[in-house]
């Protein structure tokens, strides 16, 4: 069992092996084709098809899944690391070590958004984006905002969805307005006077290419959800009797039928399901 650690206690020298770890992986095509497939199933309410990693109820086990094979891949180059998690609600700077020039970079230039400083900057020669069309070849950031600033969460914007004692509601979907601690940490059960909250408001700090299907282009998408997973994780904890819903398929006639996954159905491409990865035990531990 290993250790996912909270970023901002990396060592210099583990931060240098999470990066280089990462640029292997990138250089040998593995990378991007773990982009290509969070593109694929980033599937949005108004398609009539199955959604599976995103406005669903299997957002949480399908990116635990989606994780531990990064993870694996990332620790058969380097058996020393482990995705580290970024807890966007203490560390809410665009100049915390998080964007150092030793670890993730910081955010984009003004004119074109390109990031310019740290191991994944275009002109170091090592991070070429290729998966997603409509965006530049190099990786682009736009932390906070600063022309229309948004903030990170607070810690009582997640607490208000970690308080939430039912897992998810129907129509299982981004629009959910029962409630719901899948929608309201997803971030689509903002109030009225929001559009985000929590994990989607993450995305729209970062800006540039972590606000598509294609996110994962940015090394920021996996420290942001690392403490996605611990989120639930503390939600699991802290209501032990509520479990994961739906324990079985939308009934015949339900518009959802077929569009969502059940507690025992198969999440593609691993055809596993969400009861298999309701704990991580054995696997790995949040320092």
């Amino acid at each position: 069992m290993y250790t996912r650690q909270n970023q901002k206690d990396l060592t210099s020298a583990q931060k240098k092996r999470f990066t280089a770890a990462v640029l292997e992986l990138k250089r040998d095509g593995t990378y991007d084709a773990f982009v290509r497939t969070h593109d694929k199933f980033f599937v949005p309410d108004r398609d009539r098809k199955l959604r599976v990693g995103h406005m669903s109820p299997s957002f949480f086990p399908w990116h635990r899944r989606y994780l531990l094979e990064f993870e694996k891949q990332l620790r058969a180059v380097d058996p020393g690391v482990s995705i580290p998690y970024w807890d966007w609600t203490t560390d809410t700077s665009p100049v915390s070590s998080l964007w150092a020039d030793d670890f993730l970079g910081g955010t984009g230039r003004t004119a074109d958004r390109q990031v310019m400083t740290g191991p994944f900057a275009y002109d170091k020669g090592n991070w070429t984006v290729t998966v997603g069309i409509t965006e530049s070849r190099f990786l682009t950031r736009n932390l906070g905002r600063p022309q229309n600033p948004i903030a990170l969460p607070t810690p009582a914007e997640l607490q208000w969805a970690v308080d939430d004692p039912v897992y998810d509601v129907a129509p299982w979907d981004s629009t959910a307005t029962g409630g719901g601690f899948r929608n309201k940490l997803e971030g689509w059960a903002a109030p009225r006077s929001e559009r985000w909250r929590n994990h989607n408001k993450v995305h729209q700090w970062i800006g540039g290419h972590m606000t598509g299907g294609t996110a994962p282009n940015d090394p920021a998408f996996w420290l942001h959800h690392a403490f996605v997973d611990l989120i639930w994780d503390r939600w699991q904890r802290k209501h032990p009797r509520s479990g994961y819903l739906p324990a079985v398929p939308p009934s015949l006639g339900d518009p959802q039928r077929g569009r969502v996954i059940a507690l025992d159905e198969p999440m593609p491409p691993w055809d596993v399901t969400p009861r298999e990865l309701l704990g991580h035990d054995g696997l790995y531990r949040y320092a």
